[in-house]
């Protein structure tokens, strides 16, 4: 099974993107999920976390400009991001929490330009 991110793409700072995340089954229902980033050249992090029962985990970096939420009955998981910055710029993947390898799908590309 691969999660599929989508939403990304190139934002002025200070501008705002939702990422959504979709699978089927009862993947989402069953499992925490997060949602993980990779820059260019840096090691793939955490950037939020969200519990089956919808509570939030955050990152210093991204606390109060970033919102994860889940739909269960859509087996969605969402990440609003605002007030972006440009070292937000990196390739964004939900995945569950804690990830699973084989789970791991494409990821969709952020870019904050200045």
């Amino acid at each position: 099974v691969q999660l599929q991110a989508c939403g990304g793409g190139s934002v002025q700072v200070g501008g705002s993107l939702r990422l959504s995340c979709a699978a089927s089954g009862s993947i989402f229902s069953d499992n925490n999920m997060g949602w993980y980033r990779q820059a260019p050249g840096k090691q793939r992090e955490l950037v939020a976390t969200i519990t089956t029962a919808g509570s939030t985990m955050y990152v210093d970096s991204v606390r109060g400009r970033f919102t994860i939420s889940r739909d269960n009955a859509k087996n969605t998981v969402l990440l609003q991001m605002n007030s972006l910055k440009p070292e937000d710029t990196a390739v964004y993947y939900c995945n569950l929490y804690p990830r699973r390898i084989d789970y791991w799908g494409q990821g969709s590309l952020v870019t904050v330009s200045s």
